[in-house]
């Protein structure tokens, strides 16, 4: 039988307080705040519910000392549920205001319960920040990757363009030209090898890559600054110039948001590579 650990340090308090902020946000949500299934309003609570479900496997874990038999490296495991956790209750924090509260003729008890959600998701959102502020790794300090900068960034890069992959899909706004459906093969190939470098990480699979993972992420990471310098520049070209776009009157609020966030995550790519070629420098 495990003995149970109970430990007192700042990190486990911070681990509870975003447990109790996450379940109370999706309790009251679905609870009292009258809320219609289907888009944002599921987006919101999957939000949370994720989040608090991820938390009290780790606090269990933790709590139970089993982190020696879980199938993942624990060093990368909590902090990177942490990362994905404080993205998913910020995004969740700005959506719900925007769609049910503002310009919305529920007053009353209602109102009360959308705005306590909206409230505990912003707690819970900061104490997710807490949380990796707390775990990630130091200068000098030995840690997983995905403790460090770049480890961080490519959770960053992926949750990205998982928004940028709603805003292009509904409507669909890629297929107009085909430099535009360049575009989304550049979000997808980049999604799909970040992803890969999270859960070989996570998982402990790095050694299974058959050139060494420091010059694997170099090489990928030189090839997704170029792909999103060309959809940095394709995206906007394709989509607001009047001479290739075939809609008339002003481009949508999801295009412009499309455009922000693949320049976005143009920037990210070049910090993760700048940070990499660190790395990889400083080892050798």
């Amino acid at each position: 039988m495990p003995l149970i650990v109970l430990p007192t340090s700042q990190l486990l308090w911070v681990r509870v307080a975003a447990l109790l902020f996450t379940c109370v946000a999706f309790s009251v949500a679905s609870h009292g705040a009258s809320l219609i299934h289907g888009g944002m309003a599921d987006w919101c609570i999957f939000c949370w519910a994720f989040s608090f479900a991820c938390t009290l496997l780790v606090l269990l874990v933790e709590l139970f000392g089993l982190q020696a038999r879980t199938p993942v490296s624990w060093t990368n495991f909590p902090i990177t549920i942490a990362c994905y956790a404080s993205l998913l209750c910020l995004s969740a924090s700005v959506i719900f205001p925007l769609f049910f509260l503002k310009d919305q003729p529920y007053l009353g008890e209602t109102r009360d319960y959308r705005i306590a959600a909206t409230v505990f998701s912003c707690l819970a959102a900061v104490a997710y920040m807490g949380e990796v502020s707390l775990t990630k790794a130091r200068p000098g300090e030995v840690a997983g990757y995905m403790a460090t900068a770049p480890g961080l960034l490519k959770v960053c890069q992926t949750f990205v363009a998982c928004i940028i992959f709603i805003l292009v899909s509904d409507p669909v706004s890629y297929n107009q030209h085909a430099a535009l459906k360049w575009c989304m093969a550049v979000y997808c190939i980049c999604f799909i090898l970040s992803m890969a470098v999270v859960v070989l990480c996570v998982g402990e699979c790095t050694g299974c890559l058959p050139i060494p993972f420091s010059k694997f992420l170099s090489a990928y990471g030189l090839l997704a600054v170029i792909m999103y310098l060309t959809a940095t520049i394709i995206w906007p070209v394709f989509q607001f110039d009047k001479q290739y776009h075939r809609y008339s009157g002003q481009p949508s609020s999801k295009l412009i948001a499309a455009a922000v966030l693949t320049a976005l995550n143009f920037l990210l790519y070049l910090a993760d590579l700048a940070y990499t070629a660190r790395l990889v420098f400083v080892s050798a």
